[in-house]
Order: structure tokens, then sequence, then C-alpha cells
């Protein structure tokens, strides 16, 4: 079978820039077109919540590095509205019609708004994903506000929060879920974040929701909460979590949904039929692939090391003969900076059932948190402590015993497990950073209605 001659790349942040390098690394010399919906070339999203909210780093000087020269034709600030699986064309908004040999989708996800339209228009109410929202957000920090209200203490909300704290600024924290971080990282872990942002200054309110942004001549004044309190703020971040951009595959007869687009291990996309393509690719944070080491689960990663080696593995899979494809198989990895805290973590620590704090303390605010779930090593998460997190990989590799052993641990006796009080996502005012479908109970396959057999025959 001969190679590909046209390949379309819909999606020109991380992932879409790597799988372009790597298709250009391996010998890929045919035409080669990057879709991208913001008008800006690729740029590194870790440190808007950062750097950028701390006035280190301007918002437009946080582009990505290329590996390498891509000779491609980027369309960028266009967006793709649709894609004909059988003429094998992208449809542009534009009009023009993009044909392909093999189609990589790698559009991410946008900030999920706050629900109300009205609401949402009020000058003051800002979401964090561009860099564009960077700057935004950014110039209002520094204009000094009596007060910032963040609804949401998933990553991005914590991250905005001690932001605030680290300028000075007085915040105010919403969360529906028992505590910051919880759908990321379980109870234990919640409660510590929750202690720490109390330390640090934060109005942390968990257990209630935002009912209302109140505003007055167009500008946000405050916010009501549903335990019947209310503030008086200048600034709202919604950090609600991640909407994964899917919307325009509607009809196109791909596996799209809320969660993202299913896949393959080799990242060849399903379409509505579980029927796998060989012509349509998935990778980054759009993405739903089934993971080993996690029971086959179809995960849905937001994490900047999995659209990296995603892309590259999509991208090898693109051009190469079947017995030379190779499977997605990277253990899951992220990291945050928060209040002073370095927080990385390997593995998956929502796919927990236990967890153990195997060396370090709470207290000291340097440890090692170990996940297991039904006696199995799932993931790592460390806070000041990230040199053990490769040893902690290996375990998670090899489907160690949970929980670890004493050459694991720093302290005298063995670590004593309690609950990981993983919460329901319901349960969060924010999305999980890590979504896992599949193998549950309340969970049933739809069946797709065929036509009836002819008796005749």
């Amino acid at each position: 079978m001969n190679g590909p001659d046209r390949i379309v790349v819909v999606g020109a942040s991380l992932a879409g820039l790597r799988a372009a390098e790597t298709l250009r690394e391996e010998g890929f010399a045919g035409s080669l077109t990057l879709v991208g919906e913001e008008p800006h070339p690729p740029y590194d999203r870790p440190p808007l919540s950062k750097q950028v909210l701390l006035g280190r780093v301007r918002a437009q000087d946080v582009g990505l590095p290329g590996r390498r020269e891509v000779d491609a034709r980027w369309r960028l600030g266009v967006r793709a509205v649709g894609v004909d699986l059988i003429g094998k064309k992208v449809i542009l908004a534009d009009g023009e019609q993009l044909a392909y040999d093999r189609l990589l989708i790698a559009t991410g996800t946008r900030a999920r708004p706050w629900p109300n339209p009205g609401e949402a228009r009020l000058d003051g109410v800002l979401t964090l994903r561009t860099d564009d929202d960077a700057a935004r957000l950014a110039e209002r920090l520094d204009a000094g506000p009596r007060r910032v209200l963040v609804i949401g203490a998933g990553f991005t909300g914590s991250e905005i929060a001690s932001a605030c704290r680290e300028r000075g600024l007085e915040v105010t924290v919403a969360e529906r879920g028992p505590s910051p971080l919880v759908g990321a990282l379980g109870g234990t872990l919640g409660g510590y974040a929750g202690k720490l942002q109390r330390a640090h200054g934060v109005d942390l309110r968990c257990g209630v929701t935002v009912t209302a942004l109140r505003g007055s001549e167009g500008r946000l004044t405050g916010a009501d909460f549903s335990d019947g309190g209310r503030i008086d703020a200048d600034v709202a971040v919604v950090a609600l979590g991640a909407v994964r951009n899917v919307e325009w595959l509607d009809g196109s007869g791909l596996a799209a949904g809320p969660r993202g687009i299913a896949c393959d291990a080799g990242c060849r996309a399903f379409d509505m039929y579980g029927i796998v393509t060989d012509d349509v690719f998935v990778a980054g944070d759009v993405a739903r692939f089934p993971h080993p080491l996690f029971d086959y689960q179809m995960l849905s990663l937001e994490h900047w090391g999995n659209a990296v080696a995603q892309a590259e593995v999509a991208a090898h899979n693109m051009i190469s003969p079947g017995p030379r494809r190779r499977p997605h198989l990277t253990v899951p990895a992220f990291w945050s900076s928060q209040f002073g805290l370095n927080i990385k973590s390997v593995g998956v620590p929502t796919y927990s059932d236990q967890v153990v704090i195997a060396q370090g303390s709470l207290r000291a605010g340097r440890f090692v948190a170990v996940y297991g779930y039904r006696g199995r090593i799932t993931a790592a998460v460390s806070v000041n402590r990230a040199k053990w997190l490769e040893y902690y990989r290996y375990l998670i590799e090899t489907a160690a015993p949970f929980p670890p052993g004493p050459g694991a641990a720093d302290r005298p006796g063995p670590p004593v497990p309690v609950p990981s009080d993983v919460p329901a996502p319901q349960l969060l005012s924010h999305g999980p950073t890590v979504a896992l479908t599949g193998h549950l109970p309340d969970r049933h396959l739809t069946l797709v209605p065929t036509p009836a057999a002819d008796p005749r025959r």
C-alpha cells in the first residue's frame, strides 16, 4: 500500500504542531495543511495561569518553540465546520474544502462559559483558556480589583487564586465539591489543598454554588451563593472546566461526543457504530482512548505531555503500514504550581479506591501520595518531592501491588491506606481533568437500530 499524499491536521496548537513536526521528521514529503481557529501561531498554555498572571511573562510571548521547520500550509484564523468521510474532505467556514488522504483531528478544548448569557456578558466576567484570555485577565489584575471571584477550584481555578494572592489581591473561591482539587486528587489531598488555600488568605467556600452574578450598568458588582451568602467583586473568573471541540463533527458519522472523539490505542478514530477508521486519527485533549494500565478504560486527558506523546504516535501511524504502527501507552503525567508548592503526578489518581502517604508528611508540605485500585498501584502525586515519580511510574507500568512495599516508603512501619474519596463528577463545579468512561455498571450500550431483515431472503 502506498503512503498518503495529502494530510490535513485540524487543530494548530500543541498536538497539531508536534504531529506536523513528527510527520516531516519521519519522512512524509507530501502536502501538509494545518487548520487553526485562532489567528495566532501555536503557543504554550500552562504559563497562562501561572507566569502570565503574575506579570512575569507577557501573554504574547509564550509561543511554542519548534523542533524543526515544518513545510506546511497554515490556515490560521479559520474554523473547520465539517468533514465528509466518504469524499475525504474537510470543510472550512470560508467555504474552502481541503481534500485529504489522512486526517488528524486535534481540536482540543475551550473554556466552559458561564451558563447565564446575560451575566456572562457583564464587564469583568472572564474565562481563561487562550493567550487573549490571559492578557485580558492579567490587565484586570494589574488594575488592582477590590476582590476577585474564582468560580471552580480545579487546577486552573486554584492557580488563578494563587496568582491573585501572590499579587496581594483579595480572592474568593467558590466550589460545589467538598474541597479544591478533589476531582483530580481525591479527598485526602483535596482536604490538604483546602487548608493550604485558607492559610494563604483565600476566602474558600466549598459545598456552595454561585447562583447569580450581579451587575450594574453592564459591569460586574458581585455574586450570590446557594447558601444565601453574597460578596462584592470587580472580577469573576469562570473556571468550570473545559468543553471538547467536537460540535463541528455533528453528522460526520464519527464517534464524537461531550467526552471527546473515541479512538483506538493507535489513535484511529471510531465511527458512530464503533468501527475503527483507517484514515482519520485523533490526538490531544479532544481524544478519548483506551489504556491497558487502567483496565482499558477510555481516558480523556487534558495534559501537556499526553498531547505531545499522542500526537507523535498518531503522526507515525498515519504514514506507517499496519505492522509498523504502535500504540499510545504513555503513562499520564501533569504538574501544577500554586501557593508555593510544586505538584506533580503520574498515573490516574481518580482511578483509585485507596491512597497512602508513602513518603514525607502533609504537615511538612513535602510528601508523595500513592494511589491504588483493587490492590494495584495506579498513580502517585508528589508535593515538593518530584524525584520519586520516575520510580512510581515504573511501579504503575509493572502493576506493582498496593500499598507500596518498604522500599518505596521512608517510614518505619507500613503506610496505612485510607479511602481516596474520589467524588462523582456531577458533584464538582469544574469538570475533571481526567475523564474515565467504560466498565461502569450504570452505563449501558446504546443499540443503533438497523433495517428489518427481508423475510424473503
